[in-house]
């Protein structure tokens, strides 16, 4: 199957319970993730976005980035890693864990945060613990391990509507509100009080 093709058409999807244990299927490989989310934030215009199984694709995503220009050494970081941060991480290192927690803000009762030093936001433990639980709930995770993921993330976001990627993604008819709702998450935080 070819790497499109398993993202878009696979076999099955994953919920957060089968990637969390010891025996998590993700290989520690470089690769691609898509997220489906079985019940999208209302904000998110869904139209024209790609289902599976009674899932809606809103986001995909890579591991490790394309390698810096500058000489220096790539990431190593793999889709294993990155997967299992999205579900378990925060706001400050995961781009959609801050968008998610930003369209669900009324709905989970949460906001984005100044945290520790005050340089990184998240939506605080409390905030983060909401988030993960809805993400248990709605999102699932299919991947691809594949040696060059930038190339075919930019193919998907080329050709799929995918209305939570803004990277790469000023074409989507989404990206202007969302781009705009956080930066009015990360604005509110500014006025707000470190959470230590």
């Amino acid at each position: 199957m070819i790497p499109e093709e398993a993202l878009l058409r696979p076999s099955r999807l994953y919920r957060v319970e089968e990637i969390r244990g010891r025996d998590c299927p993700i290989p520690a490989a470089p690769g691609v993730y898509a997220w489906y989310f079985t019940s999208p934030p209302s904000l998110v215009p869904v139209a024209g976005c790609h289902t599976q199984d009674g899932a809606v694709l809103l986001y995909v995503g890579i591991s490790p980035k394309a390698p810096p220009g500058n000489g220096r050494p790539p990431s190593r970081q793999t889709i294993r890693s990155r997967i299992r941060y999205h579900y378990r991480g925060n706001a400050a290192g995961s781009t959609l864990r801050l968008t998610l927690g930003t369209l669900l803000a009324d709905e989970l009762g949460i906001g984005l945060r100044r945290v520790g030093s005050g340089m990184r936001l998240t939506f605080g433990r409390e905030g983060e613990k909401r988030l993960t639980a809805w993400m248990a709930e709605n999102a699932q995770v299919v991947w691809v391990a594949t040696d060059q993921p930038w190339k075919l993330e930019e193919e998907l976001i080329r050709s799929c509507v995918l209305p939570l990627n803004l990277d790469q993604n000023r074409h989507g008819s989404f990206h202007g509100q969302l781009s705009a709702l956080r930066a009015g998450q990360r604005a509110q935080a500014r006025l707000l009080p470190v959470e230590r």
